[in-house]
Parts: structure tokens; C-alpha cells; sequence
């Protein structure tokens, strides 16, 4: 049992590389604004259209805020998948970590 728990401590190890490694975009505003993120959620980059650079701040401020939010679930889906390929479906948490 304990050597199933060290190969499941590894795969976990490995999945939570790949997903670190990961970078998935959020878009809003008809894709006008883009927000990418890597597998720990810091910001990549940010795209505004020059249409979008025409409007007023607040609706360029919450354009990027319901893109990085986008950017976060397909982030949160896209971990998920690397995580059901490791553990076989065990919807395991993406921050799960075994006590060994």
C-alpha cells in the first residue's frame, strides 16, 4: 500500500508540473480583450484591441476582470483534465498533496 501511495505521490508531483507549466487565455468582449495565465495563475499577458482602448475605463477595467475570470475556469478545467489523466478520475483537488 505504501509503494501505491509513493507512485500516486509521484504522478501527483508530475501533474502538478505539467500544470505549472500550463498557459490558457481568457477572453471577453468578443475577443477584443485577452487575458493569458500560466499554470500557477499569474498573468502572461494582456491584449486590448484598439477598439477597446477607445472606451472608458470602466468598461476596459471590467473587461479585463471577466476575461482573467474566463482565463480562470478554462485554467481550473484544463487542470482538472491533467490531474483525471494522473489519478484515473479521483477528482482529486489541484492543490492535493500526499503526506509522504
Amino acid at each position: 500500500m505504501l509503494s501505491k501511495a509513493r507512485e500516486m505521490q509521484e504522478k501527483m508531483k508530475e501533474a502538478q508540473d505539467i500544470i505549472k507549466k500550463l498557459q490558457v487565455t481568457g477572453v471577453a468582449g468578443g475577443d477584443r480583450v485577452k487575458v493569458t495565465l500560466s499554470g500557477d495563475y499569474e498573468i502572461k499577458s494582456i491584449f486590448l484591441s484598439d477598439e477597446v482602448k477607445k472606451e472608458d475605463q470602466n468598461l476596459i477595467n471590467d473587461l479585463i476582470i471577466a476575461a482573467y475570470n474566463n482565463a480562470k475556469e478554462n485554467l481550473k478545467k484544463k487542470s482538472s483534465e491533467e490531474l483525471n489523466k494522473v489519478t484515473g478520475g479521483l477528482n482529486l483537488p489541484t492543490d492535493f498533496k500526499l503526506p509522504f
